[in-house]
């Protein structure tokens, strides 16, 4: 290396073209010679009008060096803008488009070269954005974030290739509306609709087998008749996706041809009278792996395990796509929140299950029915909200919060009455007033609209078991769990999976889940009260005072008059037999 050597800190560009083999294979001439075009016609002017320095270039990319972070910014925005235009009248197959990442970073100089991490970082980057789009890794954002009026959205955390931290990117959004550039849609991609969005893609046959054939496609197809249940999703029609059946497809070009922000896709191996089947939830604009899974199953019954499967992985999606949507609308720029969300960051907050995030979950589903009157799922989560005050004695739990909660939930169902979630949410406050009947037939409707609803079912477990009739709720409450074991209630599943086995005596039982909900969740009080209520049970009643202190120290306020308090129109055979297990342990009036 030179004496010339030095380190500075540099805004580094590095750009690729989408695609480089496929459209070189296809006309390596007009390839070559389009790409000539866009650089003298517009980027290279570009470049130098932003005071941009190009290091060097490959046959589908260049790594550029800017003065600041702003400059490198407003020219990649221009240069994405000026291609957008120029591909309007190119067909998709053969228009020219570039993936752009921008970095901070310290580099080495070596005369009119560049290296380091800082150019390594910035080549990850590029590989994070989206077609036609910019990535920016945290230090670029830091740098443009106040000073462009430019919306970006929060792409999380990647692990890359040769970085030892992970890689925190920011994307560029055209506008609220859209998570790609303005004219995309000219290239031959669809815009998102304005909720989540899904693609299943036929399962592979991988069995070697012409007869499996059908089993195959009569797995992707039940996923596709079981989300369209969902009506918070929108899915595309199986006549649509099909058509990229036995092709090799590049996930994220078939998001965006599609108009999605997910891919489901799988494959199903036979041998002997076993079955492998694998499915794998892919984020459309990163590519990234929302979610993926194995299922070995015997191939006893094939229809039967056709829909046990189809239930299974549709109960897991709906799971993971919540907590994704929910998880992106907690990192999107409050500035770009629109109704949907405003309620996913809500619903992100009240599964935290704590006061605070429990009024910010109320004071976000009342901005989401500001902004949109009739998005059933908000006012869902208001009366969610309403039965979590109760259930955990959070704050105002009058029977004018009530009320409201109620008035939430009907409001739900009159704006959406083929959801289950919104009969979910009105049958969790019934249960509240006494209307066990009306409740159950609620929670039973959410089931019968979304077979593969664990939320229902859990609700409806924990209202058959507060109306006198536990032993009918432990099914519902095992299918609950089964259908989503990493649920983010599941330590209230195995809590209400407790307050079952106790209610029926069952007292052992109910100890090892009250233990299990406690190791998922250590912080909440019912676990500990429902463990001692279940070794009371089992006249080991020394036992019973350590979890009975530790549901205090958790709840400070917690007595016998609170416990009633806080379940009203409890089965009463049921509430006076927890009610002198507790006084036994030590729990005062």
């Amino acid at each position: 290396m030179s004496e010339s050597v030095q380190r500075k800190l540099a805004a580094i560009v590095a750009a690729d073209v989408v695609g480089y083999s496929r459209l070189m294979g296809a006309d390596e001439a007009g390839t070559l010679a389009s790409l000539k075009a866009h650089r003298a016609e517009l980027i290279d002017a570009s470049i130098s009008g932003h005071g941009g320095r190009i290091i060097k270039t490959t046959g589908d990319g260049m790594l550029v060096e800017f003065p600041s972070v702003v400059a490198a910014v407003e020219c990649c925005v221009e240069v994405q803008g000026g291609m957008t235009r120029r591909n309007a009248d190119v067909a998709s197959e053969r228009a020219i488009r570039f993936r752009i990442g921008v970095h901070l970073g310290d580099v080495i100089v070596d005369g009119d070269d560049i290296f380091g991490d800082g150019v390594n970082v910035a080549a990850r980057v590029e590989g994070l954005s989206e077609p036609n789009g910019l990535a920016l890794s945290d230090d670029a954002y830091r740098q443009v974030r106040d000073r462009l009026k430019i919306s970006w959205e929060d792409g999380g955390e990647h692990e890359v290739k040769n970085i030892v931290r992970p890689v925190h990117v920011w994307r560029w959004l055209a506008d609220e509306n859209s998570q790609r550039p303005a004219g995309a849609e000219l290239s031959g991609f669809l815009s998102l609709p304005d909720k989540p969005s899904i693609a299943v893609l036929p399962f592979d046959n991988m069995s070697g087998d012409p007869e499996q054939e059908y089993f195959s496609d009569g797995i992707s197809e039940d996923i596709i008749t079981a989300l369209s249940k969902l009506h918070w999703l929108f899915v595309i029609a199986r006549n649509s996706t099909f058509t990229y059946k036995g092709s090799a497809v590049d996930v994220t070009r078939v998001a965006r041809e599609l108009g999605v922000r997910y891919v489901l896709e799988g494959s199903v191996r036979k041998a002997a009278n076993k079955v492998r089947i694998t499915a794998q939830l892919i984020e459309g604009v990163s590519g990234s792996h929302v979610w993926a899974e194995r299922y070995d199953r015997e191939l006893d019954d094939i229809f039967a395990l056709q829909d046990e499967i189809t239930e299974t992985i549709v109960a897991r999606m709906d799971t993971e796509l919540r907590g994704s949507e929910m998880e992106r609308a907690r990192r999107k720029p409050p500035a770009n929140l629109g109704a949907w969300d405003l309620c996913q960051r809500g619903y992100w907050h009240y599964y935290k299950v704590t006061k605070e995030d429990s009024d910010a979950a109320r004071d976000l589903f009342a901005r989401a029915i500001e902004r949109d009157p009739d998005l059933a799922a908000a006012h869902a989560g208001i009366a969610l909200t309403c039965f979590r005050e109760f259930n955990q004695g959070f704050g105002d739990s009058s029977a004018e919060r009530l009320a409201q909660g109620l008035a939430a939930g009907e409001q739900a169902v009159a704006l959406d009455d083929k959801d289950g979630s919104t009969h979910f949410a009105l049958g969790r406050v019934l249960l509240l007033t006494g209307q066990g009947d009306r409740a159950i037939a609620e929670l039973e409707k959410s089931v019968a609209l979304y077979p593969s609803f664990a939320h229902g079912y859990f609700g409806l477990g924990h209202t058959l078991s507060w109306y006198g009739r536990a032993a009918e709720g432990i099914p519902k409450l095992d299918l609950a769990m089964r259908l989503s074991p990493h649920d983010p209630s599941l330590w209230a599943m195995q809590t209400i999976r407790a307050t079952c086995c106790n209610n029926v005596e069952n007292y052992e039982e109910a100890a090892e889940w009250a233990r299990k909900a406690i190791n998922t969740h250590p912080n909440q009080f019912w676990p500990h009260t429902h463990l001692a209520v279940a070794l009371v049970g089992q006249d080991r009643l020394e036992m019973a005072r350590a979890p009975l202190e530790a549901a205090r120290r958790a709840k400070p306020d917690l007595s016998l008059s609170v416990v009633r308090r806080m379940l009203p129109h409890f089965h009463s055979a049921y509430i006076e037999r927890w009610i002198d297990a507790l006084r036994q342990a030590g729990l005062p009036e």
